[in-house]
């Protein structure tokens, strides 16, 4: 039987630990441009060094935000833990990309309820749960009739952010 290509048992890993797509996406994403970074060596012959140097690039040469440095570092740990089986330490002396400290935009309530005026039909419905439920834009999306219960003024929301069910309060 034929050796399975490395970016396929990633994706058979990510699959069967019920990852969700786009963190799939991400991952292979990221880990595709570690290998191709180190001029296409196999992860199994690198270590926390070439780790260490292609965070570093990141930070200093490409300017990527904290959050996407960190997204590269969980997907480039996900492939040595779980799928190479090889044990990383700790990654130390990383230049970590800069954190902007940034005040959150938050609509007051009349501002909120003129962005829900001008919008018509299934998109107000959609943008309505969204503003009085607290849901995220695909767990509105993937609300079923069954998900609403009238007597309890309640919604399900099912497989949210980390494959959670939780319940939350139906705005009348």
């Amino acid at each position: 039987m034929p050796k399975r290509k490395l970016l396929d048992e990633v994706r058979q890993v990510l699959r069967i630990k019920n990852y969700s797509y786009r963190t799939e996406k991400s991952y292979l994403r990221w880990i595709r441009k570690f290998i191709l970074f180190h001029n296409k060596r196999h992860p199994q012959d690198m270590a926390e060094a070439e780790i260490r140097q292609f965070l570093n690039y990141l930070a200093d040469n490409q300017k990527v935000s904290a959050s996407t440095q960190n997204q590269a570092l969980s997907a480039i740990l996900f492939l040595y833990k779980e799928v190479l089986q090889k044990e990383i330490g700790f990654v130390q002396n990383i230049h970590w990309a800069k954190k902007p400290v940034r005040l959150p935009v938050v609509l007051t309530s009349e501002e909120a309820m003129k962005v829900l005026n001008h919008l018509e039909g299934k998109y107000k419905l959609a943008a309505s749960l969204m503003y009085g439920s607290g849901l995220r834009l695909l767990e509105c999306l993937r609300l079923r009739v069954k998900d609403v219960d009238f007597d309890y003024l309640q919604l399900t929301v099912r497989d949210g952010k980390g494959q959670k069910d939780r319940k939350t309060m139906l705005p009348v």
